[in-house]
């Protein structure tokens, strides 16, 4: 099961309190103040990881709790703070904290986002002596850490997404080139979540089937369309025995760019599915329509061993290719 929603409550540690303590020493019985200070409140944070499957762990564990900080002690010593609290996320999750409007996006392994802040410990009798009060008995109670409800919502950051209408072939091929079991049906709508395959270290995520409108939610289509998002390229698969190709084509690419008009720029091959379909003439001269729409068209069918081991060289050069190129970029940033 793949959880792309999930809505959890945490809270900060609070503050320990402030206590009240008298000095006590050979040949001074009634020594001066010396409370300590509570200590501080452990503090609530999210955590990158690369794990997608994450969230479904949370199904049945929702709220998360800082150790709050120990009270003061005589001698003048410092409670011990609160251990923090991480939550590790999948990569890609955007985490809303609905009391406070915050929004955090995980974009990188290994980053970490503080979201909530701990309480300050109380002040032991100590902080409150004075030349006028020098046996003060005063002390304060710790503060209370913050308390959030967050949403998250997982966009996920694979590095080639299949695209296309519902029954165009999508997870007959994630299953074709990975170790992937998406369900796969003769009829729209098999696919009602997304599903992973590793192809050689690459993340491959079939998404389900757009349908016109979706950009508008239609059929879920604001569920499916961001994960379409931050999917560094696209694998648009038309299949081979539809009538119109090149209105095929468009009616998916039409709502992505509705939904988010900067994907134009990102990296779309058309995969001109179910070849075995029709006869190699047809297949010709829906290839040759396509090429007026991308400089990338490659045809596949599952059943021929051979396109399918041409579109997996293909694509993990590609993959090979781009991931050099940013990891260059990186360093160059970084430099």
């Amino acid at each position: 099961m793949f959880v792309d929603e999930l809505t959890f409550t945490a809270t900060a540690g609070d503050g320990g309190d402030g206590v009240v303590r008298w000095l006590r020493e050979a040949g001074r019985p009634l020594g001066g103040p010396s409370g300590g200070n509570g200590g501080r409140g452990g503090d609530v944070f999210i955590r990158a990881v690369r794990d997608l499957g994450l969230l479904v762990r949370y199904r049945s564990e929702k709220e998360f709790n800082a150790q709050s900080g120990a009270a003061g002690m005589g001698k003048s010593k410092y409670g011990k703070g609160g251990d923090d609290f991480i939550i590790d996320l999948p990569v890609g999750s955007i985490v809303t904290d609905k009391e406070r409007g915050n929004r955090y996006e995980l974009l990188k392994e290994g980053q970490i986002e503080k979201i909530l802040n701990g309480g300050h410990g109380g002040l032991g009798n100590e902080y409150f002596k004075s030349a006028i009060n020098r046996q003060p008995t005063e002390f304060t109670p710790g503060k209370p850490g913050e308390y959030g409800v967050f949403d998250v919502e997982l966009e996920l950051a694979v590095d080639a997404g299949f695209v296309g209408l519902p029954n165009a072939g999508k997870s007959s091929l994630l299953n074709a080139l990975t170790n992937a079991s998406s369900k796969v049906g003769a009829y729209p709508f098999t696919t009602l979540e997304p599903h992973l395959g590793d192809l050689y270290g690459f993340v491959l995520a079939d998404i389900p089937g757009l349908i016109e409108g979706a950009a508008e939610g239609k059929g879920l289509g604001h569920k499916f369309l961001r994960h379409v998002r931050r999917t560094k390229m696209l694998l648009h698969c038309v299949p081979a025995d539809s009538t119109d190709v090149v209105k095929t084509y468009h009616e998916v690419r039409n709502e992505i760019l509705k939904f988010d008009a900067s994907m134009e720029d990102k990296t779309e091959w058309i995969l001109l599915t179910k070849t075995d379909m029709v006869s190699a003439d047809e297949q010709k001269e829906k290839i040759k329509k396509l090429n007026t729409l991308s400089e990338k068209v490659i045809p596949v069918s599952v059943l021929d061993d051979t396109l399918v081991k041409t579109l997996l060289d293909h694509l993990v050069t590609e993959l090979r290719r781009t991931d050099s190129v940013g990891e260059r970029e990186a360093v160059g940033d970084d430099a």
